[in-house]
């Protein structure tokens, strides 16, 4: 776990999610990352009993990159208004498929979440319990195949990513879920938090921390993009 420690201090413990490790333990019952964390401040701080660590936010199982945990539960209640009131800035990098229209631009619809299935789609605004859904993106390079993008979320919608880039024909690179036709089984989805920015829960001070993709496929085709 050190290794995947960005930033901690007695109210944050800011860490750089693995892929396809799930946040919280579920019926896989695969390691999971709050389950890691815990064990983490445990064996550093020498803490007898159990440890606290509050779920602030989440991320997709296949997606990588920078999360936020809460140390004390008065971070965890202002860090969960903050995100309650869209004053978390989510940041995240995608390779998708083909070559965009516009170099920047912004993605609306309302999605629908068959719980049953784990399968988001794209509904008409009337639709009975569907929610909206708001990025922005800008386009940061690519090559003959692939677009890399920067994506920032205004909603935290299960999927959104991958469900509305699907919908304009540019499905993610290895998302089997969202553009089964356009990948190969084994493929691991490329998305990940890359940019994290919220105000300290006690500070007040407004804190940014990055996270870099592994310099594995597909991110290698964009190398420049990373100074690697």
């Amino acid at each position: 776990m050190d290794q995947d420690v960005i930033y901690e201090d007695n109210h944050l413990l800011v860490v750089n999610k693995p892929v396809n490790m799930p946040v919280q333990a579920d019926k896989s019952q695969d390691p999971d990352l709050l389950t890691a964390a815990k064990h983490y401040i445990k064996k550093k701080y020498n803490k007898p009993g159990a440890v606290y660590l509050g779920l602030v936010h989440r991320l997709d199982r296949p997606t990588g990159g920078a999360l936020v945990f809460a140390r004390t539960s008065k971070a965890a209640s202002r860090l969960s208004k903050q995100l309650q009131k869209n004053e978390f800035d989510r940041q995240y990098l995608a390779i998708l498929h083909g070559h965009l229209e516009h170099s920047q631009g912004q993605l609306h619809n309302y999605l629908l979440k068959d719980k049953a299935k784990n399968i988001v789609s794209v509904v008409d605004s009337k639709t009975p319990q569907a929610k909206e859904a708001l990025l922005d993106y800008k386009l940061l390079a690519s090559d003959e195949d692939y677009s890399l993008v920067q994506v920032r979320l205004h909603t935290g919608r299960s999927h959104q990513i991958r469900v509305q880039f699907s919908n304009i024909g540019h499905p993610l690179y290895g998302d089997q879920k969202y553009g089964a036709d356009y990948n190969r089984k084994g493929q691991q989805l490329a998305l990940w938090a890359w940019q994290l920015s919220f105000k300290h829960p006690t500070l007040k001070d407004w804190m940014t921390f990055h996270s870099e993709p592994f310099k594995t496929e597909p991110w290698t085709r964009f190398a420049e993009s990373f100074n690697w």
